[in-house]
């Protein structure tokens, strides 16, 4: 099984899991990150890098594009608009500006694509990728099959 395939399924096993800010456990609470961070323990064991702690503006505050760059050091790169299942995407909230957030693609549903991540306030949904969101994606990338 690929580790795309993989992935699907390790952040399907998050759904429900209540939003934290910088959480990354799987039924206690975790953020989009989290998210990301805990399909990877899932996938390989380990994380490539720990983050630190992290504010809610923390794209904003720091300088540069760091979730994209980290994207970059350990994910493959994917096509824009070639993401699938299982593949993870990250987002601008503006065309100029860091990445902000982060999901995983899910299976489309009956209306289309659909995105796993954790939603402020809430838990990790898998929700209709609405156009607004789509035109928001700053980039996508695969896991990789080994590390």
């Amino acid at each position: 099984m690929s580790a795309r395939v993989r992935a699907l399924h390790a952040a399907r096993a998050f759904l429900g899991t209540p939003y934290r800010h910088q959480g990354h456990r799987r039924g206690i609470g975790c953020d989009c990150l989290g998210l990301v961070r805990g399909v990877w323990r899932e996938l390989y064991g380990g994380e490539p890098e720990v983050p630190g702690p992290y504010s809610a503006d923390w794209a904003e505050t720091g300088g540069g594009d760091p979730l994209l760059e980290a994207a970059r050091r350990h994910f493959l790169t994917v096509s824009q608009g070639g993401g699938l299942p299982g593949d993870l995407v990250l987002f601008r909230w503006r065309d100029v500006g860091p990445a902000r957030h982060c999901g995983i693609l899910d299976e489309p549903g009956e209306a289309g694509p659909r995105l796993i991540h954790a939603y402020e306030r809430a838990a990790v949904v898998s929700s209709p990728l609405t156009p607004g969101w789509a035109g928001r994606i700053a980039a996508a990338f695969r896991f990789p099959d080994e590390v």
